[in-house]
């Protein structure tokens, strides 16, 4: 990009204006780069999955010809809750929210004809992360691909299953575990790879309030954190390669400030409380998604103008990559128009509005500064809580807090008060409470899952099954339960070796179910 830059009407502007600290200095608050987008604007990465491997290899390969910088990958939900295809919970489920993954041969599908070198790859994925992860590896090995050249992130963020998505397989401790074998396993072999990308996208997806976003995120990537140190490794070996998951609504300011209160709280809390020396694991960085639950089935088009903000809002914020929502998608997975609509309105704020011509350009501003305090203090206040409950460990608190039900309640209150707000007319949502008018229309172009994806599904897996070398794969999964089975054993390795005799997802996961046993959630009322 050419370093001089000008207003519509001509007039220079600067890289970066207002008194220190300045972007790229301690704490970070004004972004973890002196240039931000002026060096290289964010990575465009665009959210994608659904019916079979083959149908969404597909849709990458669209949304790269489009323009897109980064893949990022969904998956259905018997693959997110570690359940085969043909498992009976699966049934009307294949395929229907994300793609369907149960072997090798699907995550090679996936990613047939792309070079897993070049491209950065992102896998939403949380309780059998470490298995898909495996099934990545696997098959960039197989295609030549050595697991070092790799880049991506691993979701892998299991605490906030707990809090608000519930898509968890077995109890938090063990659980943590995995994560933490994770985080050695990609320190070791995979350098340019996040193993965990602290999400709290789904807790502000499930009802939090912005202000909970920043803390219970925060402190659940202070948990990893200690986790990882308890098993040996020093700070420093795998903090830089930590990285969060933020939403973004459309309360432009409230967004930015939380953005840039984030980066500041880590900042302080790795030098200060974990003694991070390296300067960039005092560095968050951090993927922003615009906020799913904000869209609405009526008057859908108006979520393009909903998306277009809250994207504003993450670059305004200092976001290194970004997913904007497709505007249908309150009604069906995301059709290809609305999903190159949804990638335009990036590069349009990218290439049009001048936002990436100055460095946090809101700095200074007495407004957004004291929303920054604000949701600082905010959330230490939550940080102190888990402190105590947790005897001086931050994780034992989130662990006390997920046992007692203590953050699904905070988080359910907040969803309340806000439905209470809307249903009452004290708090607007266009199109749904005021300005309904125009909304008699529905639009017909909507992507839909069939039967026949699920039967595909199927008759693939059952193939895969016959032609593997069954004894290969049973002694592969009793050395995954052997592992399992032992506190400091690492359970990659044994991952790796078991998905590569064409193990599938269900078969291991019932063997750690096995071994870590199952949880069942305090109900809160």
């Amino acid at each position: 990009m050419h370093p001089d830059r000008r207003t519509l009407s001509g007039i220079p502007v600067d890289p970066v204006y207002g008194a220190g600290p300045l972007p790229g200095e301690y704490p970070y608050t004004r972004g973890i780069h002196a240039g931000m987008y002026r060096d290289r604007h964010w990575t465009m990465r665009m959210f994608a999955g659904f019916g079979t491997a083959e149908d969404t290899n597909g849709r990458f390969k669209e949304l790269l010809r489009s323009g897109g910088t980064g893949l990022s990958t969904a998956f259905d939900m018997p693959t997110l809750m570690g359940r085969d295809s043909d498992h009976p919970l699966a049934i009307g489920e294949v395929g229907r929210a994300g793609v369907a993954v149960d072997t090798v041969e699907d995550m090679a599908d996936l990613f047939a004809d792309i070079d897993l070198a070049a491209v950065t790859t992102s896998m939403t994925i949380n309780g059998p992360a470490p298995i898909l992860l495996a099934m990545y590896v696997a098959v960039a090995e197989e295609g030549g691909v050595e697991r070092g050249r790799l880049a991506g992130t691993l979701q892998n963020d299991i605490l906030k299953e707990y809090q608000a998505q519930k898509e968890y397989l077995f109890p938090p401790r063990p659980s943590v575990r995995l994560v933490t074998d994770v985080i050695r396993f990609t320190a070791a072999e995979m350098p340019r790879w996040n193993p965990v990308s602290v999400s709290g996208y789904h807790i502000r997806e499930a009802g939090s309030t912005a202000a909970q976003e920043l803390a219970f995120t925060l402190a659940n990537g202070f948990a990893y954190v200690e986790a990882a140190a308890a098993v040996g490794l020093d700070v420093d070996d795998f903090a830089p390669r930590l990285s969060f998951f933020f939403n973004s609504h459309s309360d432009l300011f409230e967004e930015i400030g939380k953005f840039r209160a984030a980066r500041r709280i880590w900042a302080r809390w790795m030098r200060e409380r974990y003694g991070a020396r390296d300067e960039r694991s005092l560095k968050l960085r951090f993927h922003t998604q615009t906020a799913g639950v904000s869209l609405t089935a009526q008057q859908p088009e108006v979520n393009i103008a909903r998306v277009a903000l809250q994207a504003l809002a993450g670059v305004l914020g200092g976001t290194q990559s970004l997913h904007t929502d497709s505007y249908d998608e309150a009604l069906a997975l995301p059709s290809q128009e609305a999903a190159r609509i949804a990638l335009r309105t990036q590069q349009v704020i990218a290439h049009e509005t001048g936002v990436a011509d100055v460095a946090d350009p809101l700095g200074g501003s007495a407004y957004v500064e004291w929303m920054t305090d604000e949701l600082e203090r905010r959330a230490e206040e939550v940080f102190d809580r888990l402190d105590d409950e947790g005897g001086g460990s931050i994780l034992e608190g989130v662990y006390a807090g997920i046992e007692s039900g203590w953050f699904m309640g905070e988080i359910a209150e907040s969803a309340y008060r806000f439905e209470r707000e809307v249903n009452a007319g004290d708090r607007v949502v266009v199109g749904v409470n005021a300005f309904t008018e125009g909304d008699e229309g529905r639009s017909s172009r909507l992507l839909r899952i069939g039967q026949d994806t699920e039967d595909l599904q199927r008759k693939r897996l059952a193939e895969v099954r016959l032609e593997r070398d069954g004894s290969a794969v049973r002694t592969a999964l009793a050395r995954v339960a052997d592992e399992a089975g032992r506190p400091g054993a690492n359970l990659m390795p044994a991952l790796l070796d078991a998905v590569r005799t064409r193990a599938t997802v269900g078969e291991v996961v019932e063997v750690l179910e096995d071994v870590f046993g199952t949880y069942v959630e305090t109900a809160v009322v």
